[in-house]
């Protein structure tokens, strides 16, 4: 008997960063050191509110099924943090939460295109964006930024793209860590709204930024669909709660879709990230440290031979090219994990035609840890 198996999950490339961290937890496992710079989450745990939230919610039993748009006090205090944050007044009904910025983005791809549509990403750009837009049968097209452009979409790669339906931008980006200006932004929302192009924004890095305070895309184009997530500014990354801020247009759409597809967010996540809110000192703490861990990357990379690196205006990532120290990222990458115990993520990843000569450290994780590796990579190289 031979069943069918689709061909849209045999498609679809590997998330690689997954089996490197599979990679280390195996090193682990045999009882070897690893020192993590693989993947793109916090060191730091939840705010101390945010438990404390959520063990109230557990002890009142308030772990039921919620709206499928989210609790109205969380949509109304995500909606409140973009007046405080970005003066700009967004109504709550546009607010959609969201099972991490992962279920965000499927919404936002199965609500706004259809199969063969096209839409645009920077290449090096978030694996996930390209690989769920294929399962659905809309073709991704990469842009091929350099580090002349730093690494972000422009109007000129645009006009060259051909046709396109959607637009997909990160400010920060991963893996780059490289933000739009101000007039970059407009520039880029001002031609999608010309040439009726969705623009969606990742803006899931928001708040972790070094000297350059990230715009909305909301600023310049009202029809845009807005992403973001709990994970990384607030440290919840396994509390799998995100959110969209939805054009009016595909409001409905995107709730109907969420209520078959999740029904709603975790509700114990919900309580608990409503109380995030209440926790700036403890979350800019948080990016003081990234903020130290990057300068000393930025300084110590270079003496091993790391050379070439994306600036790292914000998020918590090092994009280093490595082009003169090998042609195969993946092999360099498992080369060092055997050898220094050090995880890191190989570039092709990010950018499946040259990110063979790339790599991508993260550096969210504890300063010791950090220090450490920038010390035997020293070393080893």
């Amino acid at each position: 008997m031979v069943l069918k198996v689709a061909s849209r999950g045999r498609a679809v490339s590997p998330f690689i960063v997954m089996d490197v961290m599979r990679a280390a937890a195996q090193r682990e496992a045999k009882g070897s050191e690893v020192l993590h710079l693989e993947v793109g989450q916090p060191g730091t745990p939840a705010p101390e509110k945010v438990i404390d939230a959520a063990k109230n919610a557990l002890d009142r039993d308030l772990v039921g099924y919620t709206d499928a748009r989210g609790t109205a006090s969380l949509r109304a205090r995500i909606a409140r943090h973009y007046q405080d944050q970005y003066g700009l007044p967004v109504d709550p009904e546009r607010v959609m939460v969201t099972t991490g910025s992962s279920g965000g983005f499927l919404l936002s791809f199965l609500s706004a295109f259809d199969p063969g549509d096209r839409v645009a990403l920077a290449a090096p750009g978030y694996p996930a964006y390209r690989n769920i837009l294929q399962a659905l049968g809309v073709e991704p097209v990469l842009l091929t930024s350099t580090l002349e452009h730093r690494f972000q979409p422009t109007v000129g790669l645009l006009e060259r793209a051909g046709q396109l339906d959607g637009l997909i931008v990160a400010s920060p980006s991963n893996p780059a860590g490289t933000m739009l200006d101000d007039g970059e932004l407009a520039a880029l929302a001002g031609y999608c709204t010309a040439n009726d192009i969705r623009l969606i924004s990742d803006e899931i890095y928001h708040g972790i930024s070094y000297g350059h305070r990230a715009v909305s895309a909301l600023a310049h184009s009202p029809d845009a669909i807005i992403i973001n997530s709990f994970s990384k500014y607030f440290s919840m990354t396994g509390w799998r709660l995100g959110w969209m801020v939805v054009p009016e247009d595909l409001l409905r759409p995107a709730e109907c879709l969420a209520q078959n597809l999740f029904i709603s967010a975790p509700a114990l996540s919900q309580t608990a990230g409503e109380a995030a809110f209440d926790c700036g000192d403890v979350l800019d703490g948080y990016v003081a440290t990234y903020a130290r861990n990057r300068r000393l990357l930025l300084e110590e990379l270079p003496k091993a031979g790391f050379s070439t690196m994306a600036p790292a205006d914000g998020a918590f990532y090092i994009y280093a090219d490595v082009s003169d120290l090998t042609d195969d990222s993946e092999a360099y990458c498992r080369r060092m994990l055997a050898e220094t115990g050090i995880a890191a993520t190989p570039g092709v990843d990010f950018d499946p035609a040259r990110g063979h000569h790339f790599l991508r450290f993260s550096f969210a994780g504890p300063e010791a840890d950090i220090a450490e590796a920038a010390k035997r990579l020293q070393a080893w190289v």
